[in-house]
């Protein structure tokens, strides 16, 4: 093998290597993202009563300012408050399944082109998207806007929420980054 075949050999060994950096780093944000999810439903599961408090206490509204004009939203009933909770962590055990599906989806399509690389986001991209929703609905916009949560010393979950959300956005900014086949 001649000087210029080497060189060009040793160029392709070397684009290869970037290629699959940045593809593990994308597969391990999202296992991180998917462990944190699997250890959020833990908690919720085993110390079910800890975050059934908060999310009772959010939706009763009965730490908000007092006097304030939206306690009408106050919803005080023990089974909307069950309801509420159960939904939330419905929606946490989806989005574990559908994070750990993506992982396994990007690891199995790791060293293959990109086109099938790409391809292989589409779960992660709808896991992750599932995730932002929930922060930013479920706790940003429903419990802390509507419920006003943001007017609670005690059970104002937004900065959690915000913090979340902008974690797992990152990630899928990350992820959604098109793979090509001649990186720089």
């Amino acid at each position: 093998m001649d000087r210029a075949a080497r060189t060009a050999h040793a160029n392709c060994l070397a684009e290869r290597r970037n290629h699959l950096t940045i593809r593990l780093a994308k597969l391990l944000l999202l296992v991180g993202i998917a462990l944190f999810y699997s250890l959020v439903v833990f908690n919720n599961v085993t110390d079910f009563d800890t975050n059934y408090q908060f999310v009772r206490h959010v939706l009763s509204m009965d730490s908000t300012m007092p006097g304030n004009h939206g306690m009408w939203r106050a919803m005080t009933s023990p089974a909307v408050h069950l309801a509420f909770y159960i939904g939330i962590i419905a929606w946490e055990i989806v989005t574990t399944i559908l994070l750990w599906w993506g992982a396994v989806s990007l690891f199995r399509a790791l060293r293959l082109d990109s086109a099938r690389f790409n391809a292989a986001k589409r779960v992660p991209v709808a896991a992750l998207t599932m995730s932002l929703l929930m922060w930013l609905v479920a706790f940003l916009a429903i419990g802390g806007e509507w419920f006003l949560m943001w007017q609670s010393h005690i059970w104002n979950g937004q900065e959690a929420a915000f913090r979340n959300f902008a974690m797992v956005a990152l990630v899928l900014l990350f992820i959604v980054q098109p793979d090509t086949d001649a990186q720089p």
